[in-house]
């Protein structure tokens, strides 16, 4: 139907504050977290630089490097 796939879902991914942190901000054509937020995802941002993971249906999605055990692991648990 046109809308975007993350819309109305839970989604983690590298968060604005950590593209600021690492110097990436203004380096970015868009920031991630922000641009998920405007196509209308349900956002969830966990402490900087920590691992955290969103399920939401088969969506499994990971905010950052760190979560990528954990993230793997809620995907395992899908199939």
């Amino acid at each position: 139907d046109g809308s975007p796939l993350v819309k109305g879902l839970k989604v983690s991914a590298f968060s604005d504050k950590e593209e600021d942190m690492a110097g990436l901000g203004d380096k970015c054509p868009f920031l991630l977290e922000s641009k998920l937020r405007e196509l209308g995802a349900e956002y969830v941002e966990g402490d900087p630089w920590t691992s955290t993971v969103s399920v939401d249906g088969k969506l499994v999605t990971g905010q950052n490097p760190q979560s990528s055990a954990a993230t793997a692991e809620a995907t395992i648990k899908l199939l």
